[in-house]
């Protein structure tokens, strides 16, 4: 009987160990940006999600890395030492995604629950490699107080590019030393007429052909300046749409919801509103584009089963609920287009709301190049520049920017 319980407390004993083993807590490694995102990411691990946390059973060591992160991440990939979970920027994910580092998004609920543009924008080759986190695309951010005093209708979501424009003459015309839009040399601003024109940057074949469609817009967008509707944005000082917003020196911004943040410490009284991008008259359409970043797990993690759930976590409607309210990123799901807090009425809350809209409204393409990555835009900032210094017209820029693409493109 002795030896009987002997055994029985002996196989108590091992069932405890076992029991104690399995329920230690998994290790999941993560990084991201540095600056002021940590703030975001440790309320999210030590206040928001904690508990969800603990009863996955997960311990998180979550280490931000300053400087350039897109430069820690490949090499830290290339030398087997990345973490489980790491950051994804929409506009290098390519190396990441053909190089077989991510592992592939296996919840088909999370992906459906997720805004189509974005799920679209991290996909390869049919397959969710990163689950976006959050967004921005371009919205037409107005200051009332300069419409009010020159007596003319703020910009709305009804505007076409000719409307829009008229808008902006008569601001600039009307009060002196304040210009109607501030304008830069750079695809990441102009993309939202050339978009809504019906262009493509990637035919059929893969090339890019600056079409009539594409001309059109080129056309519209350096004409603001030479019409009288807006300035170049390095004349007055500037080096983005948002300083010129924010001193007071154009009535209007073309910029995505990190001018918000912006706003409160250049120009904290301001009162402004938000619009969509206008349309574009011949096509009815408007166009954007959607700068994102994603979470992915590395797929050389030896904890690729936490590590997703740990994304789901952060990802949920309760982490992206306290991250919007916060001002901090719009929301990744679908379901939270109709959040009360994108309804309210502070200029904050309808800046977001518009540029939440703008991710499904229209041609709305990911800030994306393929395997040109950044050297895709060069030709066309080019272009734009050449044209709006006045060191060529029109044909001869789009003609040097063609010849430029079917070099980079060429077989």
């Amino acid at each position: 009987m002795l030896k009987s319980l002997g055994k029985s407390l002996l196989a108590v004993s091992a069932l405890a160990v076992f029991s104690a083993v399995s329920a230690q807590a998994q290790t999941v490694k993560v990084s991201g940006f540095g600056g002021s995102d940590p703030v975001v990411v440790n309320g999210l691990l030590n206040d928001v999600l904690a508990d969800e946390i603990a009863a996955l059973g997960i311990e998180v060591e979550y280490a931000p890395t300053e400087g350039d992160y897109s430069q820690f991440i490949l090499n830290a990939l290339s030398a087997g030492t990345a973490p489980d979970v790491f950051y994804t920027d929409i506009f290098w994910s390519l190396s990441i995604f053909a190089n077989g580092q991510a592992e592939p998004v296996k919840n088909m609920a999370l992906s459906d629950a997720l805004i189509p543009s974005l799920v679209d924008a991290f996909t390869y080759e049919g397959q969710l490699y990163s689950v976006p986190k959050d967004f921005n695309t371009l919205a037409v951010h107005y200051n009332k107080d300069i419409f009010d005093d020159a007596g003319v209708e703020y910009p709305n979501n009804d505007d076409t590019w000719t409307s829009f424009q008229d808008k902006l003459t008569s601001v600039q015309s009307s009060i002196d030393d304040v210009y109607g839009v501030c304008v830069v040399p750079d695809y990441a601003r102009f993309a939202a007429f050339a978009l809504g024109s019906g262009w493509e940057p990637f035919n059929a074949d893969g090339k890019t052909v600056l079409d009539d469609d594409f001309r059109r817009a080129f056309t519209y967008y350096t004409g603001l300046v030479s019409g009288g509707a807006g300035v170049l944005a390095a004349d007055i000082g500037e080096g983005w749409t948002g300083g010129c917003f924010g001193s007071e020196q154009a009535a209007v911004a073309i910029e995505g919801a990190w001018v918000i943040g912006f706003l409160k410490d250049a120009a904290p009284s301001m009162e402004y509103g938000t619009a969509l991008i206008p349309m574009d008259p011949e096509t009815g359409d408007r166009g954007n584009l959607i700068f994102t970043v994603g979470w992915t797990v590395n797929a050389a993690s030896e904890v690729k089963s936490e590590a997703a759930e740990l994304i789901e976590l952060l990802t949920s409607e309760k982490a992206q609920q306290w991250v919007l309210e916060q001002g901090l990123a719009l929301p990744s799901r679908s379901a939270m287009v109709d959040n009360a807090y994108l309804m309210g009425e502070t200029a904050e809350q309808k800046a977001n709301l518009a540029v939440f809209q703008g991710a499904s409204d229209g041609n709305v393409l990911p800030f994306f190049f393929g395997e040109l990555g950044g050297a895709w835009m060069e030709p066309i900032n080019s272009a734009l520049n050449s044209v709006l210094l006045g060191e060529a017209d029109i044909d001869a820029a789009l003609a040097e920017a063609q010849s430029r693409f079917d070099e980079l493109q060429a077989d």
